[in-house]
């Protein structure tokens, strides 16, 4: 476990009445829009069919990715009671684990605001001082194992696949994080619809993944296919809200099998054990890529 000096994770706030906004922004659930910049060929902004149309596009669901079998699970027991008694282990190697906290070193600038979708005891953020970050909020199933995270300054309990709303402000965060459970989502269009609205202009999502699962609550779609379709299937999801930018994929493989003579990797291999944890992240941007990212 990192060492930290924050204190002990906290509940998330629950919001106050619409009559009291919390901060002197904009209603959690409301869509804001960067402002579009006009040119004499543009349609004039005053123009109700372009402002409406411009409207529901942005951060909008355009297609539903999944089939209705596709989202089923063979476990139907609701993820809350299913995930009452609290996990303190990780689900992933060592090896896949660095891999995570390289890249949140790579892409997350210290100062920014963080939400840590779906999480746990632990977030894989970088310890050293210089990637502190402004906030990190933590949103999961289990209130035991986020009040253990001592990278957390907040965290609430939600299940996702009974209500996909996340009562957090409009473009409130600079990155979203969601590892090793985008496999879990029933309308995972919706809620990366979701995470684009929290997300600031240029704010990150990255979507991390292995081929561990609990397979009795993994959905359908996710349970029998290849790493490759995997991929694949997270890239459709950021690709059916309108506004992500064009996915990324980073990924990190295992030593091929021919490579590795050694006696251990041979007796591994007898008992059906890879050496490592294959490790995947599809990446996306709300609208943009910073040039901060680009550097």
């Amino acid at each position: 476990m990192f060492s930290s000096s924050r204190p002990t994770s906290r509940p998330w706030p629950t919001l106050p009445s619409p009559s009291r906004p919390p901060f002197k922004t904009h209603h959690p659930f409301i869509l804001l829009l960067p402002k579009l910049s006009t040119s004499p060929s543009d349609p004039s902004p005053s123009s109700p069919s372009s402002s409406s149309s411009a409207a529901a596009a942005a951060g909008s669901v355009r297609r539903l990715v999944l089939t209705p079998e596709g989202r089923t699970k063979l476990n139907t027991l609701p993820d809350r009671e299913f995930y009452s008694f609290p996990r303190f282990v990780t689900h992933v190697d060592d090896g896949f684990i660095a891999a995570l906290t390289e890249l949140y070193r790579e892409r997350l600038r210290p100062g920014a605001h963080v939400l840590d979708l779906m999480s746990s005891w632990v977030s894989h953020l970088p310890p050293e001082v210089q990637c502190r970050y402004g906030r990190v909020v933590g949103h999961g199933l289990n209130a035991q194992e986020l009040a253990r995270n001592p990278r957390l300054d907040h965290f609430f309990v939600k299940d996702l696949n009974r209500d996909h709303h996340l009562q957090l402000h409009a473009q409130s965060f600079d990155a979203v994080l969601c590892a090793v459970s985008v496999q879990y989502l029933q309308s995972p269009e919706k809620v990366f619809a979701e995470v684009f609205r929290v997300l600031k202009p240029g704010g990150v999502f990255i979507v991390s993944f292995s081929n561990r699962l609990f397979y009795e609550k993994a959905i359908s779609a996710w349970r029998d296919a290849t790493d490759y379709s995997r991929v694949r299937l997270v890239m459709q999801y950021f690709q059916s809200v309108e506004g992500f930018t064009q996915p990324e994929v980073v990924k990190k493989l295992p030593v091929k099998a021919d490579d590795d003579q050694t006696p251990l990797h041979g007796i591994m291999r007898l008992l059906g054990f890879s050496r490592s944890d294959p490790f995947y992240a599809v990446i996306s941007y709300r609208n943009f890529k910073s040039t901060n990212e680009m550097q």
